[in-house]
């Protein structure tokens, strides 16, 4: 038997063995890919949402705190529908330390029945806004104009689609990045569309509670405050505002960071926990194999194999072992991710973004070089007693 080919046959020879060992790196593997994909997609949702923001203040209607939660207003699939005076957008820009002011109109187009697609509709005013152009300008290089789209990255639309909105057709002309956050379920127009969508939902006998003309209302007022103003003290006057609830951007940061960092903790928690554990069996299952393999080696020893040779032996089967299992965690851990990130968002409640492919290729090959060194190292001390077997007392235990 050639040396080269024995780590292969020792492995087949014992595939209960072989696949227990198999299992288990898979699942150290699992564990380590997922772990740190996940910590770092909630980490780059985190940043995708601080630089999404734009905002220091948003304004919204006293009457959105009963239908979404305004502290976590973009992390949530939808921010519904609630309206209020425009007259309102004046009053904010009197008040001291506003640089600017921005309105926007939402939409919820939740029922089928009504439109192409349900989506959630926000629109925005192209002279004032300060949020939603700098992060469409990757993908629209010119102004939106009537009855045309930019729809987020999780809208089963393409570009050139005509969406029908309450009975509106409306062209998606661009598809936007993907930000991880409830921002990616909406399509984005001009206020001037958004006129005319609001005039379509109440012909079609929607009831979206607007009293007068539908261009003289906004749903949320973006305001972004001079440099080095109070923005505690600007808070408490827009609050003043009747009928009105203020809510400062670095606050909805500030939950969604304090989260991140407790589900960081547990995961960091959770993955050296499982290669503490991981670890102790795999030196277990291999330090089992040195007294059901003693007379295997001692017959390798008495036809010329070394001690080098054995220990190479050894940890060659731990290597190719490695190797396998780790390959095939990082896969299925891949495909996982992939295709349940969606749910994965969902159930976390937070800002949710995968890294890119290079990424991705980078913690898969730094997953399978971490366990690619574990098990030869867990593997160490069964091969050098392995190695060292005194071929006499062998021989003497067989008689």
């Amino acid at each position: 038997m050639k040396p080269r080919s024995l780590p292969f046959k020792n492995l087949a020879s014992r595939p209960g063995r072989s696949g227990l060992l198999l299992a288990l790196i898979l699942f150290l593997t699992l564990t380590l890919f997922c772990g740190s994909v996940v910590a770092l997609s909630l980490s780059r949702g985190l940043n995708s949402l601080e630089n999404r923001l734009g905002a220091d203040i948003i304004v919204l209607p006293s009457s959105a705190k009963s239908k979404v939660d305004v502290k976590n207003l973009y992390l949530q699939g939808t921010t519904g529908y609630y309206y209020m005076d425009a007259a309102k957008l004046d009053r904010v820009r009197q008040v001291e330390g506003v640089a600017q002011a921005s309105p926007q109109i939402f939409l919820a187009s939740l029922r089928a029945e009504c439109c192409s697609v349900p989506v959630q509709v926000i629109a925005f005013d192209p002279a004032t806004d300060f949020t939603v152009q700098p992060w469409i300008a990757r993908r629209v290089k010119s102004e939106l104009g009537l009855n045309e789209l930019v729809a987020g990255s999780s809208v089963s639309t393409q570009v050139g689609d005509i969406l029908r909105i309450y009975g509106v057709g409306c062209r998606v002309i661009a598809r936007l990045d993907e930000t991880g956050t409830g921002l990616d379920t909406a399509v984005y127009c001009t206020n001037d569309t958004m006129a005319g969508l609001l005039q379509a939902a109440r012909e079609l006998g929607h009831e979206l509670k607007i009293s007068g003309d539908p261009s003289n209302v906004v749903s949320a007022i973006y305001v972004k405050l001079r440099e080095g103003a109070d923005a505690s003290r600007a808070l408490v006057e827009l609050s003043h505002i009747s009928k009105v609830t203020a809510v400062e951007t670095r606050s909805v940061i500030s939950s969604v960071s304090d989260s991140l960092r407790g589900l960081s903790g547990t995961l960091k928690g959770l993955i050296a926990a499982v290669w503490v554990l991981c670890f102790f069996l795999l030196a277990l299952c291999f330090a089992l194999q040195a007294s059901s393999r003693r007379g295997e080696f001692a017959a390798l020893r008495i036809v010329g194999y070394s001690r080098r040779m054995l220990l190479g032996t050894v940890l060659k089967e731990a290597l190719m072992l490695a190797f396998a299992g780790g390959l095939a965690g990082v896969l299925l851990g891949a495909f996982a991710l992939i295709e349940f990130s969606p749910l994965l968002e969902s159930a976390l409640g937070l800002p949710f973004l995968l890294p890119d492919a290079g990424r991705l290729l980078l913690i898969a090959a730094l997953s399978l070089a971490a366990v690619c060194a574990a098990c030869p190292l867990a593997a160490a001390l069964c091969a050098e007693r392995l190695s060292k077997i005194d071929i006499a007392a062998m021989l003497r235990e067989g008689n």
